[in-house]
């Protein structure tokens, strides 16, 4: 037995844990169940609900398990171990009076509740409370608090468990919530009752343990034992968060985290939590060809002669351009079908991002997320993780609260929810650190797992190959690539970046980016363009060009096109998803597509027979195994490289030699709720963007 594990009995069993273990931990790794309402394991110890209450052998009263360690325990006279009781009748006794007390002033609401079903005290209730109630007074009652667009309040059903409270504060770095009143009077209500502000603000409504906080626009939709659950992952960001989907007759009607402690531990961002209604809006369920400027419908087979038309000619005329939510196999099937045709005009990188042609390591976040539990210095280079990567910021948080872990920032003065050293906002203040011999750059250089992220919004710029050189030179120098540890990394913005560059969705020798395609589209030299749902176009510049979209909304790029050709969005496809990590993921279909959309392979391999270059593959399964066949990787699911080929990776050499521009580092999201046309076309969405551009006219005014 090492000396940070201790030998305690638990109900006459003898068992061994570490002396860090609270007595809750050490009877769960016993195998004894523990009710609680306001412990969770990953805030701090509140101790107020008393639920978790056992008998401490030798202790006048019964213990609050959460909040009494397992090294503080005492011996019995004699040299025996410490022991402790988990089913004895005090503790039965006990945990009886405690939910009375809990249940005399919480309101009969389980048949309009919306937690019901899915309710902790509930279950609890059932499981450890008394078979009858003894109260016969009224019950007190407490005025509905507003908390914003997302989370619906009925407090009166609050139990005081703090959850939330601590959730804000330590979690999402927001100290919005709080409590008023003592005793009876005690309230929970967000400071003087404003809309909460942080991305994670849904997360609290999984926290609570009753139906105080729920979610507004999920309300009275369903109960859980209706809805059919499938695990899948999400695509709002190239976090590759999992989710679970809940569904109910073809509509998606609720989006849930699922635990990966290496993603996204227990946590999504607001945008994937509340973005489903999106998925039912503005959706494109049948072809469509332009004709006398206005689009009209048209059938599956009309459809694709015509896009065979257009497709047929010279392929130097051709350019595919591929949006940000697509999963790997409808782009490897494009892929196919554009290099059957001798098309080399194609590129995933919508963004106009000229990154990504080098060795895997120059754009993945080769750390891993896990990694920043680990490090213990971190410079961002023009990111702001707080919206491009929600949750990953929110571990960054917690890393910088529970150690002495220092961060820097070379971009634009943002609020990240923890302190950091403001060391510039241009390119160029990336080489005047490296030059310096004192302050951040010596932090770095002393850092033995030292981290660089470079922001996706900064290479994608004119000079963005010039920034990833340098930043690329700044981690040689520091040292953040070594063996057993790869501290650099880019933090992509989009869920499909990674997969199209690992496909080498990316101009062929003498092809056009996306930039170019755009420049040789507005002056007449490409006449047809092909749309994977790409809709962060400027499409007034394709006004000359024949444009065939492949989406699911009625969003820019369908606007402009002249051919609509609908596929199924996320949660209507299985599907290869590579996160910013390298890690690949397998979302599943949750519901069938819109009327009739197609997968976005089976729309490109139908196309294809159609241009005499019938792709080689007739089902899904077939597609995986020439994709896995072709890239290893993409079979290995669930696995993030990290720091394995770290040792042959040369970070100085990336990128592009050249000068950087003069211009600060912009945002790369201008508004975090409407980045796609799923969340563009979600009316929640539009109210948190609402909600949002009045806070900031509201602090200008007050300024």
């Amino acid at each position: 037995m090492s000396e940070n594990t201790r030998t305690i009995v638990i109900d006459g069993e003898e068992v061994t844990v570490p002396q860090e273990y609270n007595l809750l931990q050490a009877a769960e790794a016993a195998g004894r169940e523990i009710p609680r309402f306001c412990y969770h394991e990953r805030l701090s110890v509140a101790g107020n609900c008393r639920m978790c209450l056992v008998e401490l052998v030798g202790a006048p009263k019964p213990v609050a398990s959460c909040a009494f360690l397992v090294k503080d325990m005492r011996g019995g006279p004699n040299g025996e171990p410490p022991a402790m009781r988990t089913l004895s009748p005090l503790v039965k006794k006990a945990r009886e009076g405690v939910m009375e007390f809990l249940l005399i002033n919480h309101p009969l609401d389980c048949p309009i509740c919306d937690q019901g079903g899915e309710c902790d005290l509930q279950d609890q209730s059932m499981a450890y409370g008394r078979s009858g109630s003894r109260y016969a007074e009224n019950k007190r009652a407490v005025e509905d608090k507003y908390m914003g667009p997302l989370i619906k309040t009925m407090m009166t059903r609050c139990i005081q468990c703090t959850r939330c409270i601590r959730f804000a504060t330590e979690i999402a770095g927001v100290s919005e919530l709080g409590a008023i009143g003592r005793g009876e009077d005690m309230e929970i209500t967000t400071y003087l009752e404003k809309s909460m502000t942080s991305e994670l603000s849904g997360n609290v409504i999984d926290l609570c343990p009753v139906g105080a906080l729920t979610s507004r626009p999920y309300a009275f939709n369903a109960r859980p034992w209706e809805l059919t659950k499938t695990e899948t992952v999400d695509v709002m960001d190239a976090v590759g968060s999992n989710i679970r989907v809940d569904s109910r007759g073809g509509a998606v009607l609720r989006i849930m985290p699922r635990l990966h402690e290496d993603v996204n531990e227990e946590w999504i961002s607001d945008k994937t939590r509340f973005v489903w209604d999106g998925l039912g809006r503005q959706r494109l369920d049948r072809p469509y060809a332009r004709e006398n400027g206005r689009l009209k419908p048209i059938d599956w087979p009309t459809a694709l002669q015509l896009a065979a038309e257009r497709l047929s000619g010279k392929p130097e005329t051709v350019g595919v351009i591929a949006g940000d939510m697509n999963e790997v196999e409808g782009l490897k099937a494009a892929k196919d079908l554009f290099d059957a045709l001798g098309v080399k005009n194609i590129d995933c990188r919508q963004d106009g991002a000229k990154v990504g042609t080098g060795p895997r390591e120059s754009y993945l976040f080769n750390s891993t997320f896990a990694g920043v539990n680990k490090a213990d210095a971190i410079l961002m280079i023009g990111v702001n993780p707080r919206l491009e990567a929600a949750v990953l910021n929110a571990r960054i948080r917690q890393r910088w609260l529970n150690s002495d872990m220092k961060i820097g920032l070379i971009g634009a003065a943002v609020d990240l929810t923890y302190e950091y050293e403001h060391l510039g906002d241009k390119p160029a203040d990336i080489a005047a650190l490296s030059r310096k011999r004192s302050g951040f750059i010596k932090t770095l250089k002393d850092a033995e797992r030292p981290m660089i992220i470079v922001g996706a919004g900064a290479l994608a710029r004119e000079d963005g190959p010039q920034i990833l050189r340098a930043a690329g030179e700044l981690a040689d120098a520091i040292g953040a690539v070594r063996e057993g540890w790869n501290g650099f990394n880019v933090l992509q913005t989009a869920a499909s970046r990674v997969g199209g560059l690992d496909l080498g969705f990316v101009p062929g020798e003498g092809g056009k980016t996306t930039r170019e395609i755009l420049d040789a589209a507005e002056a007449g030299e490409i006449a047809t363009v092909v749309l994977l749902g790409a809709d962060e176009l400027d499409m007034t510049r394709l006004e000359k060009a024949f444009v065939i979209y492949v989406g699911h909304h009625g969003d820019r790029g369908a606007q402009g096109a002249d051919l609509i050709l609908p596929s199924a969005a996320y949660t209507e496809k299985p599907g290869i998803y590579v996160n910013t990590e390298g890690r690949a993921q397998l979302a599943e279909r949750a519901v069938f597509p819109k009327g009739e959309a197609k997968e976005d392979w089976a729309i490109f391999r139908a196309l294809s027979a159609r241009l005499d270059k019938t792709l080689p593959y007739n089902d899904l399964n077939a597609l995986r195994a020439r994709l896995i066949e072709e890239l290893a990787l993409f079979g290995q699911i669930d696995h993030a490289p990290g720091a394995a080929s770290a040792a042959g990776f040369e970070v100085a050499g990336i990128g592009e030699a050249g000068d950087v521009s003069d211009a600060p580092f912009g945002e790369a999201i201008a508004d975090f709720y409407l980045t796609n046309p799923i969340a563009r076309a979600s009316k929640t969405m539009a109210e948190c963007s609402a909600r949002v551009r009045e806070a900031r006219a509201e602090l200008q005014a007050a300024e």
